[in-house]
């Protein structure tokens, strides 16, 4: 579709950065939805669900990285003040799905694996979404497609170490 095709479908640039967002948004919680599904067939300990989503979402990450260079979101929160508050919204329930989702996982290991430490289970959620974000820039900083797996790698051995017996 040509930028002036485009403009037939969509009002303004603005219309057509949310409709992108909203798009993308889908496709990230059928994402999530997908491996928080996978790892819930693959075992019935909550702590081995938790370390087999984080496995598995290193997948989908590496798998992305190939696909495109970056997360639309994050290239849409720094430019924070081209979007509209709308725009911002998706963006921002997006991300409190993760956080919710990976909150529900720790809360079920922990129930059968109390932590080794004291833990703030929301921030050991927002740390997930920190590490793939993250590994997005050093990737694209760097020109080096491993760093994502192995920063994922990291993740869930912090997480076993907090939570194994």
């Amino acid at each position: 579709m040509s930028p002036a095709t485009s403009f037939n479908h969509f009002p303004s640039k603005q219309d057509l950065a949310t409709a992108l967002v909203e798009r993308y948004a889908a496709a990230d919680a059928g994402v999530l939805a997908d491996i928080s599904a996978r790892a819930e067939r693959l075992s019935a300990d909550p702590l081995q669900q938790l370390l087999l989503f984080v496995g598995l979402l290193a997948d989908e990450v590496e798998e992305g990285i190939r696909v495109a260079p970056g997360c639309l979101f994050a290239s849409f929160c720094y430019e924070r003040e081209l979007i509209d508050e709308e725009t911002r919204t998706v963006i921002a329930e997006s991300m409190l799905l993760w956080r919710t989702r990976i909150r529900e996982l720790l809360d079920r290991v922990v129930a059968h694996h109390p932590p080794r430490l004291p833990v703030d289970l929301d921030e050991v959620a927002d740390q997930a979404t920190i590490v793939v974000e993250g590994s997005y820039v050093l990737v694209r900083a760097l020109g080096d497609a491993t760093i994502a797996r192995a920063q994922l790698s990291q993740l869930r051995n912090y997480l076993e170490l907090l939570f194994a017996p």
